[in-house]
């Protein structure tokens, strides 16, 4: 059977966002959890300089399919995580 990475992304949500130190944690409905470092995804630079205050505003976006912060008018899709997952 074959499932296209669009088809899959559908079927994963964002449950849950936390933060370690430069560490961002996302949980899927699926049971997979990603950590990111964001020291050394050059794409989540916004992310890495911003202060706890502001990381700590965001939102999941309808759906599920990405998280968000308003405060720094920029988010993740769980595509894109899950992208970064099939080049580990």
């Amino acid at each position: 059977m074959n499932t296209s990475q669009s088809s899959v992304t559908e079927l994963v949500t964002v449950v849950d966002v936390q933060f370690q130190d430069d560490t961002l944690y996302v949980y899927l409905s699926d049971g997979r959890g990603l950590s990111l470092p964001l020291d050394s995804i050059s794409w989540l630079q916004w992310l890495a300089v911003a202060t706890p205050e502001q990381r700590a505003g965001w939102s999941i976006e309808p759906g599920g399919y990405a998280v968000y912060w308003d405060q720094l008018d920029d988010g993740i899709e769980v595509e894109h995580l899950l992208g970064l997952q099939s080049l580990a």
